[in-house]
């Protein structure tokens, strides 16, 4: 099944008011990511490449410690290995964050919201021709 509404994916809580809806291929990950008016995603790093664009609202992003007002129409990307960061500015927010090679640990949490085996049914689907 190569087709989605966003709307129908399960959410996951990644970090307290940031929740996560994942689509993933077998090479490239899309992470619409819900900012509550309090949500904070705190520094980390990952091996993943990363790029984004607001879709709603505006948050701050820390970068390798370069810090922006991010907001709708910008994009950003985040190296592998970057140190980064993002916290809500009183307001909802939605990103959408694109990750290759996708994150195996946002697939194992969006499995346990009932998600990975719609997507990889899709996939096993799409893959095969059925």
């Amino acid at each position: 099944m190569p087709f989605y509404r966003v709307e129908e994916i399960e959410p996951f809580e990644q970090f307290q008011g940031v929740h996560l809806q994942i689509v993933s291929g077998e090479r490239v990950m899309l992470s619409f990511v819900r900012f509550d008016p309090d949500g904070v995603v705190p520094e980390h790093s990952h091996p993943h490449e990363q790029m984004g664009t607001v879709l709603e609202g505006a948050f701050e992003l820390v970068i390798a410690g370069e810090r922006r007002t991010v907001q709708v129409g910008d994009a950003y990307w985040i190296p592998g290995g970057v140190p980064h960061s993002a916290r809500a500015l009183g307001r909802p927010a939605l990103a959408l964050d694109i990750f290759s090679p996708p994150r195996e640990e946002y697939l194992r949490r969006a499995g346990s919201a009932g998600g990975e085996e719609r997507w990889l049914n899709g996939f096993s689907r799409c893959r095969t021709g059925s």
